[in-house]
């Protein structure tokens, strides 16, 4: 392995590691908890996000076929995505706001990819953490392993090539693709309890409301530091301005 590589990725280890340390284990911080969706919304979110896993895991095989740079990058962005997840914010009932991670393996790898990335996160976190769960792991890997990173993707392209700078458009592809996933989860919500009066749309915008009074200023800060992170990895050539 490259050694500028292997410093990199040892000094992010450490801070993430040390970010983890610091995240409080509390039951109620969940993405969706288990067992919150009833099983017709589970299994239909379930049923949706398999067919991205398998595209994903397609993509993960032509990425760990290649040099081991890019399998240790892949690595590597699997445990960011892990820790910022699981710095949780209690939210609506049922659920949390927390940082999602996604934008740096957009930048690097592309969206598919990240069906796998976040379905083992989430795993793993609905198995060692009480966060999430299993039966709404199809749910939370819908907003937070496949929308969110199909936007930050597209807004990360449109950036480009509208001619911004790099920094900007990675500040973009990350904040948005944190945003995008909470709206989505606020559509999952108000779909599996839409308002007695007012019905689906109604509910929908009643999460939206109370996420984003914490969910703006920690998708703005994880903005900021993936621009930080991407400008580092850039600095020591562990990736190259032009990924993507």
């Amino acid at each position: 392995m490259n050694l500028h590589v292997g410093k990199g990725v040892s000094a992010c280890a450490a801070g993430m590691t040390m970010l983890l340390l610091m995240v409080p284990q509390d039951a109620y911080a969940m993405h969706i908890m288990e067992g919150f969706l009833p099983p017709l919304w589970a299994l239909t979110w379930w049923l949706l996000f398999l067919p991205c896993l398998a595209i994903g895991l397609t993509r993960m095989k032509h990425i760990v076929a290649e040099d081991g740079n890019r399998k240790v990058l892949l690595a590597l962005c699997g445990a960011f995505i892990f820790v910022l997840s699981a710095l949780k914010i209690p939210s609506v009932t049922g659920s949390c706001s927390h940082p999602t991670g996604v934008g740096l393996a957009v930048i690097m790898f592309g969206p598919w990819v990240l069906s796998v990335l976040g379905a083992v996160v989430l795993l793993f976190q609905a198995l060692l953490l009480a966060h999430g769960g299993l039966t709404t792991l199809g749910a939370n890997a819908i907003s937070m392993a496949v929308v969110g990173p199909m936007v930050g993707y597209v807004v990360w392209r449109l950036a480009l090539r509208l001619g911004l700078r790099r920094d900007v458009a990675v500040f973009l592809c990350a904040t948005l693709a944190d945003l995008s996933t909470y709206m989505v989860t606020s559509l999952q919500l108000g779909l599996a309890f839409p308002d007695p009066t007012f019905g689906f749309t109604a509910s929908a915008l009643k999460f939206m409301g109370v996420f984003c009074l914490t969910q703006i200023p920690i998708a703005i800060a994880e903005g900021l530091l993936t621009v930080m992170i991407y400008d580092q990895l850039t600095k020591r050539q562990l990736i190259s301005a032009g990924s993507l």
